[in-house]
């Protein structure tokens, strides 16, 4: 599966933004699909995952409450709304895709997108 992320930008602290990760490919297998993010000189750190049947969704206790992610498996796309945008949010994030949940955890991550970049000024 090919993953393809759209929609980070450049915001100031407190607004808000969208992102999308369209999957093509083998998309008739059940992907559990999610973000994370990696900000310079750090590591990889979770944001969010979804269940492909939408019936659970894990979040990074640093997002929760400002973070939404949801899906759309008619549309192969899963997406993260995310307010209130803190300085501390930006970073470059990735579409991440397994055929297993993956939760919280980047090495169980089977298919990953290119990142798209967030910048959140203060």
């Amino acid at each position: 599966v090919q993953l393809q992320a759209s929609g980070g930008g450049s915001v100031q602290a407190g607004g808000s933004l969208r992102l999308s990760c369209a999957a093509s490919g083998r998309t008739s297998r059940n992907y559990s699909m999610g973000w994370f993010r990696q900000a310079l000189g750090l590591e990889r750190q979770f944001v969010a995952s979804i269940s492909w049947s939408a019936g659970s969704t894990y979040y990074a206790d640093s997002v929760k409450g400002r973070f939404t992610i949801s899906r759309d498996n008619a549309k192969n796309t899963v997406y993260l709304q995310m307010n209130n945008l803190k300085p501390e949010d930006a970073a470059v994030y990735y579409c991440a895709a397994d055929e297993s949940n993956f939760y919280n955890n980047p090495q169980w991550v089977g298919h990953w997108g290119q990142g798209t970049l967030v910048t959140v000024s203060s």
